[in-house]
Formats: structure tokens, C-alpha cells, sequence
């Protein structure tokens, strides 16, 4: 029995758990051994055998025996599919998913490389990545690759997004926290849009690109915090709050500056970001608008209000443990998406109990765009014609 049954559901945020040595065959030579030697890249690899653990752990048969049952119970490298391509669409299969748009893990936050000087790494680093992406995802067409495109160098941002359209990713994700030396709206940025809109495949934030909490607030006297992985690096409540921090203000200065307008068909995504912030965040641009509308010419020519700009062309998936209906409720029925972030920890072990009882009293018809129309809105021509809703997986 499938997770999923008799019912059409595309996850917008799933991932793979990547060994260390992932990125190797995909790397360019000449830069592959200043990538081994980036500080960054150690502090990845973790301590012990664990790479080789986790392969002999996934080759025994009784482990493999129990997959279906256990297929949302297992996590991170102990989940079916989470590092083996081959075992990735039966996982799709015990999921009951129509379509998985799939990010990395390993690699996010390109190593810290755009916060750097080093461009050519940078770039590297990214194109290895898309085309590991890509190779992964090759094995079934209901896996959808994302593919990095940093914002650092236009002439760089350009080619890198040409390579990962034509290798066949089915999104670009960008990171959401501002390049160093120019805005992520930027004019020259326009050809890295346009070649989206044309492809018609979506812009994507995700987490891992945002700005971090500063580490000064833990400083506080007492004990570390774990979080869901038991060291401090990742969520704990405190450093929990900031994350969507970058994306409002990325998002709302592509809004304000035209560029959702100069590509009124270009579709964005704001994933594993939480949606909390979303209605306020709509509200708040509404009000900048208005108030500063007199004086900055930029906002007169704003084809609609800041609002109904996001609700024509963003989409951004909540967290399971948010309340998921009063987002909608507040922000609209085109704006939100289901997503199970298989196979990370934080997903949990049952998002799809979770959404449907904060949805329980929203119309059939928010309902239904929450896990099938927006994301197939998204998505675009990523997502192929008989994959969005594939009657096999309707309710008889």
C-alpha cells in the first residue's frame, strides 16, 4: 500500500541525501582538487566510515525486505532512494506521488562559494551539481532535477543557466540571499529570466541560500540547542525564525522592480521556506506600495498591486506543522502547495495527516489547487502533459 492512495498529489520539495564524493564524476578536473580542499567541503564529509555504512546498510536484504512499510518512517540516508538513483522510483512508487521536484541536500548553499572570489569554483561547483542533478533524476520522468544558477557574474549566470536548460533540469534554483556586489533585480540579470520564461520552467528559492542567523545569539551562557539532527547547524527555534528573512526581501525587490513584470509569464517558487510570513508579507508590500507610490516611478508602472503580483506568479509550500489553511484563508487559494520534503527529518512522518487537517475547512476547490493546480502551475513545461494528473492515480 502506497503512502499516497486514490488521490492526485505532486510533492514540491523532496531531496537527495548525497555521499560525499557525489559531485566527483561530474566535476570539471582541473577544479575538482581546490573543491576537495575548501574548508567548507570537509566540515560536509562528517567523521567515520559512514559513506560505506550507508551503502552496505542499503545492499542487505532484510533491510530492503521492509521498504514499503517503513518508506516514510526511515530517514535522511536510511530512506529507500535517498542515495541510489536505482531505488528511486520504487520509493515514487511506495510514496504514491505523482511527481517529485528534487533538490539536493550535499550541496546546498554551493559551499558558501558566491559569498567568495573565487567565481570560476563557484560556477564549478554549480554546474557539477546541475549535472549530478540531472543524472539522478534521468531514471524516472516523474523526478524533476532543479538545477543552481548563482547570480554572481552575469556573463556566468547566463551560461550556466543555457547548460542546466538544455541538460534538462525542470527548474532553476537561485539562492535568496543578495549577491554581493549587485541586486538580485539587476538588468543584466534579465537574460538568466528570460531564458526561463522561454523554456517555461520555474525560478525557485529554497532553503540553504538564505542569510543565516548570526552566531552571536548563541552566545547566551547556556547548554547548545540540538536540533533535528542533533548537532546546532541546522533549525532550532531561534534560528528557525530568520529563514524566510532573505526571500521577502529578494522576492519583494524583484516585484518592485519590475522583473515579475518584464516576465508576466516567468512562475516563482519559494520552497522549505515556510509560509507563516506569507500574508503579512503580501500585506506589507501593498502598504509600501501605497505609501511610497508618489515618489518612486517604478511603482506607478506596476501592472497590478504587489499582491495580486504574487498571486499570478509565486507559489511557496508550508511547512507541515504550520496552519496551512488560515495561510490560504489570508494569502489565496493560488499560492500554496503541498510538499513532503522526503526524505529530511523535518518533513516528519506523516505530512500529508497534517496538511489535510489544517485544510479541513477550506473548499474543495482550495483543496484541490493546494496539491495538484499550483504546482502544476509552477512547474510549466517541466512537468510533462501525462504526468499532472495520471488517472492511475485518481479515486476509482
Amino acid at each position: 500500500m502506497a503512502y499516497v492512495e486514490g488521490r492526485i498529489i505532486h510533492d514540491a520539495d523532496s531531496h537527495l541525501m548525497e555521499l560525499g564524493d557525489c559531485l566527483d564524476p561530474y566535476f570539471d578536473k582541473r577544479l575538482l582538487q581546490r573543491f576537495h580542499d575548501l574548508p567548507s567541503y570537509q566540515q560536509r564529509l562528517g567523521k567515520g566510515d559512514w559513506a560505506n555504512e550507508a551503502r552496505a546498510q542499503h545492499s542487505e536484504p532484510n533491510f530492503r525486505a521492509d521498504i514499503e512499510p517503513n518508506i516514510m518512517l526511515r530517514k535522511n540516508y536510511e530512506a529507500h532512494g535517498s542515495f541510489l538513483a536505482p531505488d528511486r522510483p520504487a520509493a515514487l512508487d511506495h510514496l504514491g506521488f505523482a511527481s517529485q521536484l528534487v533538490f539536493t541536500t550535499f550541496c546546498l548553499g554551493n559551499f558558501g562559494l558566491d559569498q567568495g572570489n573565487d567565481m570560476e569554483l563557484c560556477y564549478g561547483a554549480a554546474t557539477a551539481h546541475n549535472r549530478m542533478m540531472v543524472d539522478f533524476c534521468s531514471v524516472d520522468r516523474r523526478l524533476l532535477p532543479t538545477a543552481y544558477i548563482p547570480l554572481e557574474d552575469f556573463a556566468l549566470a547566463k551560461e550556466t543557466t543555457k547548460a542546466a536548460i538544455k541538460s534538462g533540469a525542470k527548474g532553476l534554483m537561485v539562492p535568496s540571499l543578495c549577491p554581493q556586489n549587485h541586486g538580485p533585480s539587476h538588468v543584466e540579470l534579465d537574460a538568466v529570466w528570460a531564458m526561463a520564461e522561454e523554456a517555461g520552467l520555474p525560478v525557485l528559492f529554497h532553503v540553504g541560500g538564505e542569510e543565516k542567523l548570526n552566531p552571536v545569539y548563541k552566545q547566551n551562557g547556556l547548554p547548545p540547542v540540538p536540533d533535528f539532527h542533533g548537532g546546532d547547524d541546522n533549525f532550532t527555534s531561534v534560528s528557525y525564525l530568520p529563514i524566510p528573512n532573505a526571500v521577502m526581501q529578494t522576492a519583494a525587490t524583484l516585484i518592485f522592480d519590475g522583473v515579475f513584470d518584464r516576465f508576466p509569464t516567468l512562475k516563482w517558487g519559494a520552497i522549505e521556506l515556510g509560509a507563516n510570513w506569507l500574508p503579512a508579507w503580501m500585506r506589507a508590500m501593498d502598504s509600501a506600495a501605497h505609501a511610497f507610490i508618489r515618489n518612486e516611478e517604478r511603482l506607478q508602472k506596476l501592472s497590478a498591486k504587489p499582491s495580486e503580483i504574487v498571486r499570478r506568479q509565486m507559489r511557496v509550500a508550508p511547512y507541515p506543522h504550520e496552519d496551512a489553511g488560515w495561510i490560504i484563508a489570508n494569502s489565496g487559494e493560488e499560492v500554496c502547495m503541498f510538499s513532503s520534503d522526503y526524505p529530511h527529518v523535518e518533513g516528519g512522518r506523516n505530512p500529508l495527516k497534517r496538511f489535510d487537517a489544517a485544510l479541513q475547512n477550506t473548499s474543495e476547490r482550495a483543496r484541490e489547487r493546494f496539491y495538484v493546480d499550483n504546482f502544476i502551475d509552477l512547474m510549466g513545461n517541466g512537468l510533462a502533459a501525462d504526468l499532472r494528473r495520471p488517472p492511475h492515480l485518481s479515486a476509482a
